[in-house]
């Protein structure tokens, strides 16, 4: 791993509580800031939205267990990230 950092995708049917689910969600739209575009949002829109998204797919969350730190990243942000670390481990060689 690059600098001691692991992070992997949560299978989230199998890992997480509704609630816990919920939670993770709730803290990273208020951590993030997201836009939603012209259109306000209410928070329990956001909620729903970024939540359909883990449901499709588009967005995974991470865990880092050095920092204990969950984020949500798009699946194409997952993947770059990914092989980011795999070129910067092939190159420490």
């Amino acid at each position: 791993t690059v600098t001691g950092v692991q992070t992997c995708a949560l299978p989230i049917s199998e890992r997480l509580s509704r609630d816990v689910l919920g939670a993770v969600i709730e803290e990273y739209i208020l951590r993030e800031g997201t836009d939603y575009g012209v259109q306000e949002a209410s928070l329990e829109s956001k909620i729903k939205q970024v939540h359909r998204q883990i449901t499709q797919g588009d967005v995974l969350i991470t865990f880092d267990p050095v920092t204990e730190n969950c984020t949500l990243l798009t699946r194409n942000q997952f993947n770059r990230y990914r092989k980011d670390l795999q070129t910067n481990e092939r190159s420490d060689l």
